[in-house]
Order: structure tokens, then sequence, then C-alpha cells
């Protein structure tokens, strides 16, 4: 049996999602964010990098939630949620696997963390805090977000799903990533980016994953 180590407020709530759409049994241990909103020390004891998702099964401990999901679709997910292998549509599946995390998260996070900074900074320096965080994000953050947005909305336009015309494990991890862009900065016109983020959220397995994990924000 597949255990999902899920932290509330977290990118696990992916590995649910699939794991519902692939009517796979699993359970889930849930832990709870501190007031600093970091993972609790008992994750540590599943994994040395304290954070989620971590999937254990058997022998296996599994961190990282690529790796968590390629696990998933690989051991039990027969050919669902992948296209054929090798095809064009399998490689762009594996683009944006990993450009989810490794190119989409950063920028997003560095928004988050840069816009709390100036009200957690002294009272007396908050103006320049605030100032400072501005000019970052007008000059850093703002047009890589932009490039990425335009990316995505492009990549959607033609069937509405990130590698073919079937949802598959790119938009498994690409969602987080669009619910967060969403949430932080807005879509603006790029229609294409709110309807993925709709038809989610529709999914019947999503709105089950739900009801397992819990509620979550990515604001």
């Amino acid at each position: 049996m597949i255990t999902i180590h899920h932290l509330n407020n977290s990118r696990s709530q992916r590995v649910l999602w699939l794991l519902e759409e692939l009517g796979v049994p699993y359970e889930v241990k849930r832990y709870e964010r501190l007031k600093s909103l970091l993972a609790p020390p008992e994750l540590k004891r599943v994994h040395p990098l304290g954070k989620s998702p971590v999937l254990t099964e058997g022998e296996l401990t599994l961190a990282e939630t690529g790796a968590i999901v390629t696990y998933v679709a690989e051991t039990h997910g027969g050919s669902r949620f992948q296209p054929e292998r090798g095809s064009a549509d399998w490689w762009r599946m594996q683009h944006f696997l990993h450009h989810a995390e490794g190119s989409a998260m950063p920028p997003l996070f560095m928004k988050l963390v840069f816009a709390r900074i100036p009200g957690q900074a002294p009272f007396i320096v908050r103006p320049v805090a605030k100032a400072l965080m501005k000019g970052v994000d007008t000059h850093l953050l703002a047009p890589r977000l932009a490039d990425l947005l335009d990316n995505w909305d492009a990549s959607l336009a033609e069937t509405g799903w990130f590698a073919g015309p079937e949802p598959t494990l790119a938009d498994v991890m690409m969602s987080f990533p669009l619910e967060a862009a969403g949430a932080r900065i807005g879509f603006g016109q790029r229609r294409h980016l709110a309807a993925f983020v709709e038809r989610v959220h529709a999914r019947p397995a999503f709105r089950a994953a739900l009801e397992r994990g819990g509620p979550y924000a990515y604001a």
C-alpha cells in the first residue's frame, strides 16, 4: 500500500490527484505546518529533508514530486496519464514534468517571499525594504513571470493540455504553478491558463483528492 506523507497547503496535493485519477489505493498521513509555515519536525523521521510530499511503499521512501508522480505512473499506472513513449508528446510531457519545479516555481516562490519581507522587517526600515522589493519585482521577477505565463498560455492553446489531447503527468505537475501564478499575479488576458485551472478543478478525481488531503491554499 502506498502512503503519502502529506503537508497541508503544499504541492503534495498533486500526488493525491494522480492517485485518484489512476484509481490506485493509498493512505494519507497528514502533517500540519507550524506557525512559521515550516513543516513540522516529524517529517524528518520520514525523510531527512523534512519536506512533503514523501511516498513510502514497502522498503521504498521517495521524495520530490516529479520523482513520485513518475514512480506512481510507471509502477501503478500502466499507460495511463502518459503519451506513447518516445513520441513528441511524451518528450513534451518530460519537459513540463521537470519545468514545473525547475523553472516555474523558483520565481513564483521568490514572488511570495519578497512580498512578505517588508511586513516582517523592523518598522523603521520597512519603507526601504518595500522599495527594494518593489524594484526586484519590477526589474527581475515581473518580466520573467510574464515570459513564463506567455509560454504556458501558448502551450495550452492547441488542446488545453500541456502534452497532447489528454491530461498527462505534465498537467499534474503544472497544476500547482498555474494555481500559484493565478493567485499571486493573475493571468491577465491569457485565457487558456484560467481555463486549464478550471478544467483541473472540475475533475472528479481532483475533488476526491481534496477530500482526502484537505483544502489547501497556494497564495
